[in-house]
């Protein structure tokens, strides 16, 4: 559950501001994601772990109310449903602290009871908002299934361990996530560029990182060092930026999984994020397929 509030800017360290307004919206890097997916097109089954409490049932019903599965989203007893304290300035960037919760109960032995769920999709989607061992024994699942595995390296703070970027067939950082994959700074499309290159040395088979109003960049498989390519950014009028990068993320695979290729995932992507920054919140400002146009 996203607890969001407005604030003429960040606080300092030690610093107490008066905030504009408090709102409480659905979310979560999965819960957006398959959101995004169901509304730009796909049929989505979604794998989580709620709370027994009020932010839980709201959430599942939510997901249920835009006709995704959630029979693989299963209760825990004792935890509470995890949140993410979001703080949105006036110049509609966002900083987010999240706590785990009921996320942090997602245990392995649930993803193998849900593994003919994997078996069946198309594309498999996955976030760092639940144990790492979790994530990798889900991808890995979804990997020997021959499914596409796409995933959103949300939140990170240091390089993958080994092994992971070798089970993923699409890694989507944003410019700070590719900075604490690759050691490179990320603030151009060359320096995305430099940092999917390490990246693919790492193991990544195809890179693309958001790059916020600059667009993204892509390094292919086949792409050479020196190649990829920059999809600019569409001009809007950012109100609020918090899920973005999941709409991208969710429109990308939705497309993906419809059999069209890369670049028409990337460019569809890109054009439901646009439309999503001019909305405030997480989930209630995800377009529906019938607005997007590329």
């Amino acid at each position: 559950m996203d607890l969001v509030v407005r604030s003429p800017r960040m606080p300092q360290p030690g610093e107490t501001l008066v905030g504009q307004t408090f709102a409480q919206v659905p979310g979560g890097k999965g819960g957006n994601q398959a959101v995004a997916a169901a509304r730009l097109g796909a049929r989505v089954s979604m794998i989580g772990r709620i709370g027994h409490d009020g932010n839980g049932a709201q959430l599942k019903q939510g997901l249920e109310d835009e006709g995704i599965d959630c029979t693989g989203v299963s209760t825990d007893e004792a935890l509470p449903t995890g949140v993410a304290l979001i703080i949105v300035d006036d110049a509609s960037q966002n900083s987010i602290v999240i706590v785990a919760g009921s996320n942090g109960a997602l245990t392995p032995a649930l993803i193998a009871e849900r593994e003919g769920r994997i078996a069946d999709a198309d594309v498999a989607v996955f976030q760092l908002e639940t144990p790492s061992d979790t994530v990798l024994a889900a991808m890995q699942t979804a990997r020997r299934h021959g499914r596409t595995v796409v995933l959103n390296p949300a939140p990170v703070t240091s390089p993958l361990p080994k092994g992971w970027l070798e089970a993923t067939d699409f890694v989507i950082p944003n410019e700070i996530e590719a900075a604490a994959l690759s050691g490179v700074k990320v603030d151009t499309p060359d320096a995305a560029r430099r940092a999917a290159c390490v990246l693919r040395e790492q193991g990544a088979r195809n890179v693309i990182i958001t790059l916020g109003s600059q667009g993204v960049f892509v390094l292919g498989e086949h792409d050479a060092t020196d190649g990829g390519t920059h999809y600019p950014a569409r001009k809007v009028n950012a109100v609020d930026t918090t899920a973005a990068g999941d709409t991208f993320v969710g429109g990308f695979s939705a497309t993906l999984a419809s059999g069209r290729s890369v670049d028409e995932a990337v460019r569809f992507g890109l054009a439901a994020a646009a439309l999503s920054v001019t909305r405030a919140g997480a989930q209630p400002s995800i377009p529906h397929l019938s607005e997007v146009t590329i």
